[in-house]
């Protein structure tokens, strides 16, 4: 849990063909680092405000139906991404440095399934989740808060109690 107490929520978008909602579930023990993000709004969230013990909304991006897929959890708070500092990676950034690391990684680890993925159709008609950020015209950013009442949303239509409990 996080040190005020209370938990967060969050919606993490990622393209499937980059990583998947599969691949963070065939990962070691279900987890991986969220790296690679270079927004500096999304880098301020993660190395700020996302903290362990907070719930993730995954969603596939840049797909015919995009989705939220899965639940997971921030099970690693911020902290620097290494693939900013490796010249053969394609997130390298030649401005990080171990003293100034300027991009920040988060690990999350896949906690439920959806029976069924719940699309921006399915969000669009509902009354609190057409209120999400990801429905925001414009609105691009890979890591983005989501309210209590959003996430129990999600739960109450993917008819699965809170993983996180």
């Amino acid at each position: 849990m996080t040190k005020t107490n209370t938990r967060r929520y969050w919606l993490m978008k990622s393209e499937p063909a980059a990583f998947s909602w599969e691949d963070l579930k065939s990962a070691k023990n279900r987890t991986t680092c969220w790296d690679g993000v270079r927004n500096y709004q999304a880098k301020n969230l993660m190395r700020d405000e996302i903290k362990a013990g907070d719930g993730v909304l995954f969603y596939h991006s840049n797909i015919p139906s995009p989705a939220i897929v899965g639940i997971a959890e921030v099970v690693r708070e911020g902290y620097p991404d290494d693939t900013a500092m490796d010249p053969a990676s394609r997130y390298h950034d030649p401005r990080a440095t171990r003293d100034n690391p300027v991009w920040y990684m988060v690990d999350i680890r896949a906690k439920a399934d959806l029976s069924s993925p719940i699309t921006r159709n399915d969000m669009r008609r509902h009354p609190v989740l057409s209120q999400m950020d990801v429905m925001k015209k414009g609105n691009r950013l890979s890591v983005q808060p989501v309210t209590k009442p959003q996430w129990q949303a999600v739960l109450a239509l993917a008819t699965i109690q809170d993983p996180l409990v």
